[in-house]
């Protein structure tokens, strides 16, 4: 769809109750303003708001009803479907709206909506506070904690929600609300999982926890060691303490110092450890993966928001990813996931991932909308490519990993880590007993489905 023209008295009625600017395809800075992480997705919208406010905010979803204008909303846009934008519609642009403000006090921060991980891990560090946090330092803090924030820290601090003190909105009507245990309980409780289909979280406040050291280990081995190294690496997750995260990763090795010249370009089996508190604790609990004779390694004491930085994600690039969460991770399981490793496109930035879960995150009793979280792993393919040529093969290795692991699904999906799989994997992401209040909650909020660029859940 192109973008949709506006009379000038229209524009300028927008741009006049804006502090801060509407841009338009005729803009000089329009395509870099409209573009998204993901290179497979290309849309033009008619009218770009790039928000300094939830003033400007409410002004834009205001503006975007009354021209009868799709809205897409952007925070960090890191989103793999693209729903950060539109084609000839309306995008809400907060990237202006990323200020920080720490309590370390009361040890709170209070971050506006178009925020990332990396405003918000850059602002508590200095006062060795932190919460889980997107494991890449582009992840936008509001898509990523509304729809349950999986981190590093989820096995010590829980998900990213559940440290969750208060949204302030915009809603569907132009109207701004608050959202927290005392006031709006409902939408409050909806927000933990639910993403952006109730209103655009124009700040959001979240608790932190002490977190004085951070250590990570990064062990490569050659990719036909995989079968050999993964069940040792299970088994030390599993018994290990809230403290210890990670994830085993098939990657590509990276033209990097340490990295042995011969495993350059190919295929690795990446042991990833990462430890909520000091490098020695960190030697003692992962010593059965540092005895495998792996051949190069990242072993360090670091600041955490360092740590968030470490595996990013680079901008266009082409995009696929899905998941699959597993009640537990047998020896078949095992095999299954490493056989698929061969598939995928090498050399890339793709990664063939199982992320441990348990601890604090397993042993929550809140009630959010989150079914996933009892799961004990979950199968992340990550898929990312340069060349348009190879998106059949990117898709399919990310489906057929899937499939390898289904006999272990528990059927439940984070949907943070989707892109557009349809509305049974939206429901499978709340269960249905859920998703039914959560269409009761979109009802009362945005009965129209305003905010319907996302994994939608449509009003009851």
């Amino acid at each position: 769809m192109a973008p949709q023209p506006f009379a000038e008295p229209a524009l300028t009625g927008l741009r006049d109750s804006l502090a801060g600017e509407a841009i338009t395809p005729d803009a000089a800075g329009y395509d870099e303003a409209r573009a998204l992480f993901n290179a497979m997705i290309d849309r033009r919208p008619s009218v770009i708001a790039q928000c300094e406010s939830a003033a400007d905010v409410a002004a834009s979803v205001r503006f975007a009803r009354d021209h009868g204008l799709e809205l897409a909303v952007r925070g960090g846009g890191h989103g793999v479907a693209g729903l950060a934008t539109t084609d000839g519609g309306l995008v809400v642009d907060m990237r202006r709206m990323h200020t920080v403000t720490v309590d370390p006090d009361a040890r709170t921060a209070r971050a506006g909506g178009g925020a990332t991980m990396s405003d918000l891990d850059r602002a508590t560090q200095p006062y060795a506070l932190a919460t889980t946090g997107g494991r890449a330092s582009t992840t936008g803090l509001a898509g990523f904690t509304l729809g349950g924030g999986s981190g590093w820290l989820e096995r010590k601090f829980g998900l990213a929600c559940d440290s969750l003190v208060a949204v302030d909105l915009v809603t569907a009507d132009g109207a701004e609300v608050r959202a927290s245990e005392e006031e709006n309980p409902e939408l409050f409780w909806a927000l933990h999982g639910g993403g952006g289909n109730f209103g655009v979280a124009t700040s959001l406040t979240l608790r932190l926890h002490p977190l004085p050291a951070m250590s990570v280990a990064f062990l490569f081995f050659p990719s036909e060691r995989g079968e050999e190294v993964l069940p040792v690496y299970r088994d030390v997750l599993e018994s290990a303490p809230d403290e210890m995260g990670g994830g085993f990763i098939y990657l590509t090795g990276p033209p990097e110092d340490f990295m042995p010249e011969h495993l350059v370009g190919r295929a690795v089996a990446l042991a990833l450890v990462t430890y909520a508190g000091p490098e020695q604790e960190l030697r003692k609990t992962a010593a059965p993966l540092l005895g495998l004779g792996h051949e190069a390694e990242i072993l360090m004491e670091l600041p955490y928001a360092e740590l968030q930085c470490m595996i990013d994600d680079p901008p266009g690039l082409r995009n696929y990813w899905s998941a699959e969460y597993l009640r537990d991770l047998p020896d078949p399981a095992v095999d299954a996931f490493c056989a698929r490793a061969d598939s995928m496109i090498v050399p890339s930035n793709s990664q063939h991932i199982l992320f441990p879960m348990g601890g604090a995150l397993s042993r929550d009793d809140s009630g959010w909308p989150l079914p996933w979280r009892t799961a004990e792993w979950v199968l992340h393919p990550f898929g990312i490519w340069e060349d348009p040529a190879d998106d059949e093969r990117g898709r399919q290795w990310v489906r057929d990993a899937r499939t390898d692991v289904k006999p272990w699904s528990v059927g439940q999906v984070y949907l943070n880590f989707i892109g557009d799989e349809g509305r049974e994997r939206v429901v499978a992401g709340f269960g249905a007993e859920n998703y039914r209040r959560l269409a009761d909650v979109k009802a009362a909020y945005d009965p129209d489905n305003v905010f319907r660029l996302n994994h939608n859940i449509k009003p009851d």
